[in-house]
């Protein structure tokens, strides 16, 4: 188990100057401190601001100039990584700033909302978002400029994994990310009985949280920084004992094969019996290019698409980092994102969508990044196709939210 992201919150100005500097650099090295020598490593530490749509001049030029001197900001105080926030449907001239301010830069994500619970699901951000997905493609020629862009279908704010993470405006905070698909790994190759798997997996994620959180309160008590919460979506490394894919295998079936809805089932009520402070997703993760079991399952042709949205029924992420044909269209992506839309706002449950098209690739074809994180697999088949009827429109539109053995109020 190790700590993907200690991720900070906090609000930018129209100079792109961020808030409580001070404050967060000094929790970025007590985190630092802290959790190496409790035994738990830091990989990165990240910074997260509220959305650019609410500080960003509209105008392109200075858009970008800002991004880059803000990007170079974040690195000379140590973060990794930026996230500059979301795009909100309100915000309609933002959605096109997406993949220049991408283009512009290297280690900043941004990401746009196509959903919420309060205002539905917005078919026109559905359909900028898809055309943002096809337009990020050729920036690079290996595609990798959406492993920094995400469709965010009902997210809070301050989820420390990225491209989710943003800010609200509030008092700043920081939130901490988990990589432990080894631990769930462990927990199911381990036991002999579904029960001895759940407290295994339970039992190891409780004892990190006895130990990290104390120190998290030392250093909210140091810096005044509110600690919002743990995330521990298993984030998987690809590396085969690092793989929530492969703890899902071990537990009983293939990946693709019936059965496996149950194995993510049984993993996920785990992290749904937690006691910890919860922020973010704490669900199932599984991004296809992260995870060396769910990479090695596209090459056997054993899963697609629709198998990891009927997983992400069973409080999981969403779709992250699949691998798609370079010439998906903006309008195939658009019938993706409404679906993960609308398992997102059916279920009450955050869902985000990173949909990584290939250039010059085509199905079956084998991916060829060189990136530390990832393992390579085939690209997946894209089973879609534009959407028509009253989908074809410009409609905002609610969903009632699933409520079991609860009266419905039905939103106005």
């Amino acid at each position: 188990m190790k700590i993907r992201s200690i991720t900070f919150f906090t609000s930018a100005n129209a100079d792109g100057k961020f808030s409580n500097l001070a404050q967060i650099n000094k929790a970025a090295m007590l985190g630092k401190q802290g959790f190496n020598l409790a035994g738990f490593e830091v990989q990165t530490t990240r910074l997260a601001t509220q959305s650019f749509a609410q500080y960003f001049p509209d105008n392109v030029k200075n858009a970008v100039k800002l991004a880059q001197k803000m990007e170079k900001d974040a690195a000379r105080e140590g973060f990794s990584y930026l996230s500059i926030g979301p795009a909100f449907p309100s915000y309609d001239w933002a959605f096109p700033l997406i993949p220049l301010l991408l283009a512009g830069t290297q280690n900043i994500f941004c990401t746009a909302v196509i959903a919420n619970l309060t205002e539905g699901i917005s078919l026109p951000a559905i359909k900028a978002c898809g055309k943002i997905i096809a337009q990020n493609t050729p920036i690079t020629p290996d595609g990798f400029t959406n492993l920094r862009f995400a469709a965010l279908a009902n997210v809070s704010a301050h989820a420390p994994f990225f491209p989710a993470a943003y800010h609200d405006n509030e008092a700043p905070g920081f939130s901490l990310a988990i990589e432990c698909a080894d631990v769930a790994f462990k927990a199911v190759n381990d036991a002999k009985s579904t029960q001895e798997c759940s407290q295994a997996f339970q039992s190891a994620l409780e004892s990190a949280v006895n130990t990290l959180d104390p120190i998290c309160l030392e250093i909210t008590k140091k810096t005044g920084l509110e600690f919002l919460g743990f995330d521990f979506s298993p984030a998987p490394f690809p590396v085969d004992t690092c793989s929530l894919g492969g703890a899902m295998e071990a537990i009983g079936t293939k990946l693709g094969k019936y059965g496996a809805v149950a194995s993510a089932a049984l993993l996920a009520s785990v992290l749904e019996k937690g006691k910890w402070k919860k922020v973010g997703f704490n669900g199932m993760m599984m991004p296809v290019l992260e995870d060396s079991i769910l990479a090695r399952r596209t090459e056997d042709l054993s899963f697609g698409i629709k198998d990891l949205l009927l997983y992400s029924t069973m409080c999981g992420t969403g779709l992250d980092t699949v691998p798609l044909p370079g010439d998906a269209t903006a309008e195939q992506l658009s019938a993706v994102l409404l679906d993960v839309a609308a398992i997102a706002i059916r279920l009450n449950k955050p869902l985000t969508a990173r949909l990584m098209p290939i250039p010059g690739k085509k199905a079956g074809d084998i991916t060829s990044f060189d990136f530390e994180y990832f393992a390579n697999g085939r690209v997946m088949n894209l089973e879609a196709q534009p959407l028509t009827g009253v989908f074809s429109g410009d409609e905002t539109f609610m969903i009632l939210p699933r409520q079991f053995g609860k009266e419905i109020i039905s939103p106005v």
